[in-house]
């Protein structure tokens, strides 16, 4: 298990919107390359998303992530599949903090991913910050907010 942790200079509310906005994943995600579809009732669970992830070409994996639970906007809880790379539980949770809102991020590796998971965790770890400080950076910039002023705390 890997956990990263975020506090975002902007309302729970908007940063609850990017995370189920899938179209924006490849925007701050790192590693997704592209959303092929993106099922009608999504979030809701049991919906899912398409993707490709990986460094983009021949070295993508297409594959696809459902939604596992949702407890608007605390909560998602996410089923993600690279496979035969990556097989993991991912919970974005958002705890309002007024005009703030700190993001944890925990994943949770299962199949083939979780025996590698000790060796890859510390990389996991960077990846899961990167992608919190770069929804960071979206979500302010959507919201109209400075991304390049004062830093959000970790």
């Amino acid at each position: 298990m890997t956990t990263a942790e975020k506090t975002i200079d902007a309302p729970r509310e908007a940063v609850w919107a990017a995370l189920v906005n899938v179209q924006t994943y490849p925007r701050w995600l790192v590693g997704a390359v592209r959303i092929r579809s993106v099922d009608e009732d999504w979030p809701m669970p049991g919906s899912a998303f398409h993707h490709e992830v990986g460094l983009g070409g021949p070295l993508t994996i297409a594959d696809r992530t459902c939604s596992v639970a949702i407890d608007p906007p605390r909560r998602l809880e996410l089923d993600v599949r690279a496979r035969p790379l990556i097989q993991a539980t991912v919970v974005f949770e958002l705890e309002d903090l007024g005009e703030r809102t700190r993001v944890v991020m925990t994943e949770h590796p299962h199949g083939v991913h979780r025996l590698v998971s000790p060796i890859a965790a510390p990389l996991v770890r960077l990846r899961n910050e990167a992608s919190l400080r770069q929804l960071d950076e979206r979500v302010r910039a959507a919201a109209g907010g400075p991304t390049g002023g004062r830093p959000s705390s970790a």
